[in-house]
């Protein structure tokens, strides 16, 4: 199996070029599978016998295409599966592919020295339960007995992280479209240190994706957080919401506290970006009933809001802190 990760440098209004991006790797692949804001992953297991061609040599087609038809540049990563790929996309700048081979030695070699934070499935809180116990790195978990890493984690979590920490990887690639979410993002004219500044682009997308979500009659299930730092890495959370919702405070509380769960000090953030996922339709979907005033009159005040900027444009009503 070659599966490849594609990591888009996408502009401010990327959203609309995504959809093209993942036409054209379907024209190598049929196995493409969105990861919006920004990456796709493709099975290029038939593309290659077919086109003749290893992973690298497609990638570096897939590039080329990609700069001429859309002007977009991409970082790839190359590997046996689908978490190797993600991976190697990380260790990638723009322009190149970090092709991660399919030998055992090579695998083991590319983890070893990588913080066990970067396996799939490993947050802060067990990163700590296993770092206090100095399995840091990917190498000296997969070094640890299996008993042990499962003492630590519980079964089933240790079994899957042991696992990883080999290279083993059992998920795939799952073709979808990326349409069945809205998002948008905000990228700050220079890194970015502050945290009143990052809560402000927050609460900015947070407003413009309820909005739209509420002209469009739809709620969302889940909300989706990606940092981008000034090295190019990322950093991505999501949170499935207590209710389906289109409420922009909901939304505001939800990626506030994605936010500080990061717990990012001096981070240099070069951009934010919120992804609402699990679109429904919003009629038919059951709103908890609140005994609090605030809530209510938060509501009628947003479909007051709502009216006016059907009628006068989007940036007629915003909050007092955006509008400074």
């Amino acid at each position: 199996m070659t599966i490849l990760c594609l990591r888009f440098q996408l502009p401010s209004a990327g959203e609309a070029v995504l959809p093209g991006l993942l036409t054209l790797l379907g024209e190598f692949t049929p196995v493409v599978e969105a990861a919006p804001p920004d990456a796709a992953l493709a099975d290029l297991g038939g593309a290659v016998r077919y086109f003749g061609r290893d992973a690298a040599e497609l990638a570096a087609v897939i590039r080329v295409r990609a700069l001429a038809l859309y002007g977009v540049d991409c970082a790839i990563g190359a590997g046996p599966g689908p978490m190797l790929a993600r991976m190697a996309a990380r260790d990638a700048a723009p322009g190149v592919t970090r092709v991660v081979p399919e030998h055992p030695d090579a695998i083991a070699e590319f983890l070893a020295d990588k913080p066990v934070s970067a396996l799939p499935g490993v947050g802060a809180a067990t990163a700590r339960t296993l770092g206090s116990y100095g399995l840091d790195t990917i190498g000296r978990l997969a070094a640890a007995p299996l008993s042990t890493v499962q003492r630590l984690v519980g079964a089933r979590v240790g079994r899957e992280l042991h696992e990883k920490a080999h290279g083993i990887d059992r998920s795939r690639v799952v073709p979808n479209a990326a349409a069945r979410s809205l998002a948008s993002e905000r990228t700050f004219p220079r890194d970015e240190l502050d945290p009143f500044q990052h809560r402000r682009a927050l609460l900015s997308i947070t407003e413009e994706l309820g909005a739209r979500l509420r002209a469009d009659e739809q709620v969302c299930r889940v909300l989706a957080l990606t940092v981008r730092y000034a090295d190019r890495s990322t950093t991505t959370r999501s949170r499935t919401l207590p209710e389906p919702t289109a409420h922009s405070s909901a939304l505001t509380d939800a990626a506030y506290r994605m936010y500080e769960a990061l717990g990012l000090q001096r981070a240099r953030v070069r951009a934010v970006a919120l992804r609402a996922e699990g679109l429904g339709p919003a009629e038919g979907t059951a709103h908890q009933l609140s005994f609090d005033p605030a809530d209510e009159k938060a509501r009628r005040l947003e479909e007051a809001a709502d009216r006016a900027r059907a009628r006068f444009g989007p940036g007629a009503v915003r909050p007092g802190t955006l509008a400074a």
